[in-house]
């Protein structure tokens, strides 16, 4: 069974964990113990209903303020599909959090309140769509109820973002009109929307698809190099590591970054069973036909598509961390489990989200986002953002505090 991963995003107060929560209320995916402390929180809505925002809400202060801070992971299945939500923060000093939910999701929900249309956070949320390269985009126009379920505000608001969509260069975005708090249009369609002929959320949520790239080289980053040593298992040397992309099979030619040594699959197993080839997601252990030097770290790939090999590259990073970024400091990139010094030579611009202009000379501080220019201390092995994510990206760590201080999208070579 296929597994949809997406992200709803917005602005404060657009109903974001409310759309959540009736999505899991109306497929009956809350155990009864969650539903027995939903009611006992004893938080309401207006008109004296549960507040199904809770669900989401896990963080104290959030139950108390009615606003989500972090990211919240939710899981459920159909009949059709399994579905992982992430519920990010609207708040603008919490887009580190946003940035975090949304980098493994292939969709992304920007909910939209029907009574402002649309306004900044929208015009952020879309930007760090594009910047994170999501497969698809769907604008839910919230809170239909409050706008008499009209048909013109829909279409304005559709037509508004379309010039928006235009500018990013967003190619795939559709639209919808719900109302989570009432449960329109989220499971079922409502006759309050007698003008619009498409799918519930639901149903959307269940049949939608991405165009795969066929074409698109495997990797195999390698988490761990299994050598038991046992009597039974005397020469047994294989390596451990989730394939990334489709194509990996028996008798390929591969490549190991960032030695460079050539070699080819001679085994592939999966929980003890051989196969003849392995898909993007497995996680797998592969035999070559060569004893060659391969560590936690490496990556081996497809030969006739290896990726690249550099020291210097430039890149798109998000800043999380309090401190704002310090040119003069050595820093950390950590991609898989390959680790190595690096240090952020250049800040080339800082972006305002809000309007998408760059800026320069300035410095990269909490929830910034911009392009730099970064020299490894070591060849780095990877592949550009837009061409395969999840080589293509990493996160930047200060080694005085062993925090995470930056997620990382390589764009180009430096």
């Amino acid at each position: 069974m296929k597994i949809l991963k997406f992200i709803t995003a917005g602005s404060v107060d657009d109903g974001k964990s409310t759309l959540i929560g009736r999505l899991l209320y109306d497929t009956d995916s809350i155990l009864d113990d969650q539903l027995e402390a939903i009611k006992k929180a004893n938080r309401k809505n207006n008109d004296g209903t549960v507040d199904l925002a809770i669900l989401t809400d896990g963080l104290k202060a959030e139950r108390e303020q009615g606003i989500t801070i972090d990211v919240a992971y939710k899981y459920f299945q159909t009949e059709n599909r399994k579905f992982i939500i992430a519920d990010a923060p609207g708040h603008i000093q919490y887009t580190r959090n946003m940035i975090t939910g949304a980098s493994n999701s292939d969709l992304i929900i920007i909910l939209v309140d029907a009574r402002k249309g649309v306004i900044e956070q929208t015009k952020r949320h879309s930007f760090l769509a594009k910047l994170l390269a999501l497969k698809k985009v769907l604008i839910c126009i919230n809170k239909m109820d409050m706008v008499d379920y009209s048909q013109e505000v829909f279409e304005t608001i559709k037509a508004d973002y379309q010039v928006l969509a235009e500018r990013l260069e967003l190619k795939d975005v559709d639209f919808m009109p719900v109302s989570a708090l009432k449960g329109d249009n989220i499971v079922n369609s409502s006759a309050h929307f007698d003008w619009y002929d498409g799918p519930s959320l639901l149903s959307y949520l269940e049949t939608v698809e991405f165009d795969e790239v066929d074409d698109q080289a495997w990797r195999l980053p390698v988490q761990w190099v299994v050598r038991p040593q046992t009597d039974e298992l005397h020469d047994y040397r294989g390596y451990a590591g989730r394939v990334v992309g489709n194509g990996l099979k028996v008798g390929d030619e591969v490549v190991i970054l960032p030695s460079s040594v050539k070699s080819k699959i001679k085994r592939i197993e999966l929980a003890g069973v051989d196969l003849e080839k392995a898909e993007d997601g497995q996680s797998v252990i592969v035999h070559l036909t060569d004893h060659v030097d391969i560590s936690r770290g490496d990556t081996i790939v497809a030969a006739h598509d290896a990726g690249l090999v550099e020291r210097n590259v430039e890149a798109n990073i998000c800043w999380f961390d309090n401190k704002a970024l310090d040119t003069n400091q050595i820093y950390l990139f950590q991609n898989f489990g390959r680790t190595t010094k690096v240090k952020i030579n250049e800040i080339i611009h800082k972006v305002d989200i809000n309007n998408q202009e760059y800026k320069y000379g300035e410095p990269i501080a909490l929830n910034d986002i911009g392009r730099v220019q970064i020299k490894a201390a070591d060849d780095l092995s990877f592949d550009l953002y837009q061409d395969h994510q999840a080589t293509g990206r990493g996160i930047i760590i200060d080694p005085r505090t062993n925090l995470t201080v930056a997620a990382v999208m390589i764009e180009s070579v430096a």
